[in-house]
């Protein structure tokens, strides 16, 4: 679980802002809120994220979007990181990038913080937290470790790591298996939804006998989508609309009994590609419907609404993070995009009908859709705000810091009236006059 994230220099956020996953003293929907005993702490399973256009909401998702490709992928050697700092600084010096996570794994603590600039790391640190101490097991500064590694392997590891490169990023490439569990966390627990990008294991509902396939159906009918139910179609790979290049990457690769998936765009059609008995075979997502007749027809799933094939690519990530006990973390930009308040809503309900004490899931995600600005939904310390002051600079801010706000109290109007900031400053007066 995400407990905290802290940022600085990145893009628009020019100060330093700490985003907090840990509840605080409210009672409302408590009985949703996880508990961590060992470190009698309380950590929120949602939170929603408002704010004006360009208060710097995608921003924070690309922070920490960033930060999951940097520590799993890492960088070629010799190319410069693709941080991108505060650029409305005209100082003249170079600023580092500042994050931090703190973490929950496996009911124990981690915080894990870098300080880069585009040309290298600058400083590097993990540290376990118990419920009583905290023990560093490294600091990487001034091109040195700290502690000193206890073995030849572990000094091995960090004097092959690149300055272009996070200690973590190689010392888990090099199979050091303490620090497995944070990289893990990023590769695997963290998913990440940007509004013009799909839920990655979409295959998971191309075939009946795969648990969630009658939920996903169910729920697509449900949501007004007019779909009966998805299905898939085989297509002859020879004949499938990909380019030349790519065909013959999955024949060289795709191996016998394996399967792939490719998207097509700008189509957004899905298809899933296996060999077997040696040849390549095609199957393609598409939409059924009913008739006036009572008759099945086929669309392709780039016949449906904009709002349709929003549901179909947030549908299994919702499915998935209220029935999976792994605990995924979902952060979603734009959760609203294309979709009607009430489905949006009944997506959140969906997944906090789910949380308990005991749950380690947690969605978070961007919105501009105020109707979801509701205490009947979302707690105070559920919901922030980000505000971009006239030097350029965005804050984030939590409502539970207005001590005004009760918990039977209209959040929407007191937002929309201006006095929680994150609206838009908009200048009329010279194009009425005109």
């Amino acid at each position: 679980m995400l407990l905290s994230f802290t940022l600085e220099n990145w893009m628009s956020f020019r100060d330093r802002v700490t985003f907090s996953m840990i509840a605080g003293k409210e009672r409302q929907h408590g009985k949703r809120v996880p508990r961590a005993d060992k470190y009698q702490t309380r950590i929120l399973p949602i939170a929603a994220i408002y704010g004006g256009n360009a208060s710097g909401k995608t921003n924070f998702f690309k922070a920490i979007s960033f930060a999951k490709s940097f520590i799993t992928r890492g960088t070629q050697p010799d190319s410069l990181i693709p941080v991108e700092p505060f650029s409305l600084n005209n100082s003249g010096t170079e600023v580092a990038t500042y994050f931090a996570f703190e973490l929950l794994i496996q009911e124990s603590i981690y915080e894990f913080s870098f300080e880069i600039t585009k040309k290298e790391v600058i400083r590097e640190k993990l540290i376990l937290i118990s419920s009583s101490s905290e023990k560093i097991l490294y600091e990487r500064k001034d091109g040195k470790l700290i502690p000193p590694p206890k073995n030849m392997f572990l000094e091995f590891a960090f004097q092959g790591t690149r300055d272009n490169q996070l200690f973590l990023t190689n010392a888990v490439s090099q199979k050091v298996e303490e620090y497995k569990p944070v990289y893990d966390w990023f590769k695997n627990t963290l998913e990440l939804i940007a509004p013009d990008s799909r839920f990655e294991p979409f295959e998971l509902f191309f075939f009946f006998f795969y648990p969630v396939y009658s939920t996903f159906n169910d729920m697509l009918f449900q949501l007004d989508t007019g779909i009966n139910r998805l299905d898939t179609v085989e297509v002859s790979f020879e004949n499938a609309p990909f380019p030349e290049t790519l065909k013959t990457k999955l024949q060289q690769e795709v191996r016998e009994g394996v399967s792939v998936k490719v998207r097509v765009e700008p189509f957004n059609e899905r298809y899933v590609i296996t060999r077997k008995e040696g040849k390549l075979t095609a199957r393609k997502l598409v939409a059924l419907h009913a008739a006036t007749d009572g008759a099945t027809i086929r669309f392709d799933i780039r016949q449906e609404s904009d709002g349709t094939q929003r549901i179909i690519d947030l549908l299994p990530a919702f499915i998935e993070v209220a029935t999976d006990p792994s605990g995924k973390v979902y952060i979603v930009d734009e959760i609203d995009r294309s979709l009607h308040t009430l489905i949006t809503r009944k997506l959140l309900d969906l997944y906090l009908s789910g949380c308990s004490a005991v749950s380690r899931s947690q969605v978070l995600f961007t919105t501009h859709d105020v109707l979801l600005m509701d205490q009947q939904l979302l707690r105070r310390d559920e919901m922030w705000v980000t505000e971009r002051d006239p030097r350029g600079v965005s804050n984030l801010i939590s409502f539970s810091e207005y001590k005004e706000i009760r918990y039977d109290k209209d959040i929407r109007k007191s937002y929309l009236q201006g006095r929680l900031g994150g609206i838009p400053r908009i200048i009329l007066n010279s194009f009425i006059n005109k």
